[in-house]
């Protein structure tokens, strides 16, 4: 049920969509609601597929990756792919201790077994093992964005929380389109909030401009902190979990972002100023203003 607008002179959008990525890389899980952790939404990136030195896989090298779709359960998280049986992994289970790297950055965390890293080896045709993260390890994103504070995540690449908008995506699909290439999906760009703006007043790419995002009927609040850098991984069709270039391409000609040294961003990274432990939902109302 959506929420009602009030009437300030700020900035109005709903949420529409909202994605979990159980497994970091793995296909999204859609939910009509989450909670909000202190580490980014509830099981987001717990689970990440590394090789055997505890390096982490991703959609970069292995796009078949998108292909893994998850299922929660009460007990339990099944992963299914094509041309396998489910691999069912235990919400509060682990087998043992593990060491993996996400990119400059080394931390514990734990193996989940034989079974599947066979199941991961088996689909992705080279060695794998699954880890699980360790609730115990404060993994902090870069205080150089987040003005000083420590703001927590999972598996992520560096930040709990992506949001984009639906008009940025229509914007860039529009460009797409021109070049007579295909519209493509929000999953391309793995948000974990989308916003709608039924008003029209959130116009494509706001959400870079917005200062502090009000989710109305509670106490949550975010702060957009860091444009999101755009590598490859765009280019992956989420479908048929191959690289269908173009994407990464079209947003080069207009998103290049000074803040990243010329990188192309699309979506905000945020940080959650209040309401943890509360829950969002499809169909809340958010309210905005605009940073000068």
């Amino acid at each position: 049920m959506s929420e009602s607008f009030s009437n300030d002179d700020g900035l109005h959008a709903v949420i529409s969509q909202l994605f979990i990525y159980p497994v970091k890389s793995c296909a999204p899980l859609a939910l009509d609601k989450v909670l909000l952790t202190d580490q980014g939404l509830d099981y987001d990136r717990s689970w990440m597929v590394v090789d055997e030195q505890g390096e982490f896989l991703s959609q970069r090298e292995l796009p078949r990756l998108a292909l893994v779709q998850p299922q929660m359960r009460a007990a339990d998280l099944v992963l299914r792919a094509p041309g396998m049986l489910p691999l069912h992994l235990a919400l509060q289970g682990v087998e043992g201790p593990a060491r993996v790297r996400i990119w400059d950055e080394e931390l514990p965390a734990w193996d989940m077994g034989e079974l599947a890293a066979q199941w991961f080896s088996d689909f992705l045709g080279r060695r794998a093992r699954v880890v699980r993260f360790d609730p115990e390890v404060e993994r902090a994103s870069s205080r150089r964005w987040t003005e000083g504070q420590t703001v927590l995540n999972t598996f992520s690449d560096g930040f709990p929380l992506l949001l984009i908008s639906q008009p940025s995506l229509d914007e860039l699909n529009q460009r797409l389109q021109a070049q007579g290439r295909a519209a493509v999906p929000m999953q391309r760009f793995r948000p974990n909030i989308v916003l709608a703006a039924p008003d029209g007043r959130w116009q494509a790419h706001d959400e870079d401009r917005v200062d502090v995002l009000q989710v109305a009927g509670s106490q949550i609040a975010f702060k957009p902190v860091k444009p999101c850098p755009r590598c490859a991984m765009v280019d992956n069709d989420p479908a048929s979990g191959q690289s269908a270039p173009g994407v990464l391409g079209t947003l080069q000609t207009y998103r290049q972002d000074a803040r990243l040294d010329g990188a192309a961003s699309f979506g905000m990274n945020l940080m959650t100023l209040s309401g943890l432990e509360q829950e969002l939902a499809v169909g809340q109302a958010v309210t905005a203003s605009l940073r000068f």
